[in-house]
């Protein structure tokens, strides 16, 4: 039996997500028995950015503006440059992340999608690592930031970049399998 049958996981994104950062954890999820949404601000279709230019786009199975955090057991945030400074801009997404992260349950972000821990106002005192020009921005917002391929504390899962996928959705999927954590306060 799969290890993530009848879990839900939320993908939050918008147009400029790294390709494969959005793509590989909905895989790996799948494969593992996780049913993967996709939740963005707007319908229709988002599109990716594939390294050096536009990808393949996704659709969108949820709009930001009707997603519950309660329909969720986990919450994934691609990075890519252009997607999380984009959604950092949008009060739903950032409240949403936020809410998610005080929720306890796993949230797991990679790259640049760690900015919306930051933005959010989620991340001070927490381990975690993330691309590393904006080690300084989660310097400055209170994380304890180190330079490792994954980072797990208390459910929060992150990563540097693509080429730390493999060890990110491994470690995604063993947080979920887990379930809920400690409940996490705000600083």
């Amino acid at each position: 039996m799969p290890k993530l049958d009848g879990k839900k996981v939320a993908i939050l994104a918008t147009d400029g997500f790294e390709q494969s950062e959005l793509t590989e954890p909905k895989k790996r999820l799948e494969q593992e028995g996780a049913t993967t949404q996709v939740i963005a601000p707007k319908t229709g279709q988002i599109r990716g950015w594939n390294h050096t230019d536009w990808g393949d786009s996704v659709d969108v199975d949820v709009p930001l503006d009707s997603a519950q955090i309660g329909d969720y057991d986990a919450l994934v945030l691609p990075g890519g440059v252009i997607n999380p400074d984009k959604l950092r801009t949008v009060d739903r997404a950032v409240s949403f992340v936020r809410e998610f992260f005080q929720s306890g349950k796993p949230v797991a972000a990679i790259c640049h999608g760690p900015w919306m821990l930051v933005e959010a106002g989620v991340i001070r005192g927490c381990r975690a690592t993330s691309y590393h020009s904006i080690r300084t921005d989660m310097k400055n917002a209170g994380a304890d930031w180190v330079d490792q391929e994954v980072v797990t504390d208390k459910g929060l899962v992150t990563s540097r970049s693509p080429d730390d996928l493999e060890a990110f959705c491994r470690k995604l999927v063993e947080e979920i399998a887990e379930g809920k954590h400690e409940q996490r306060k705000v600083a």
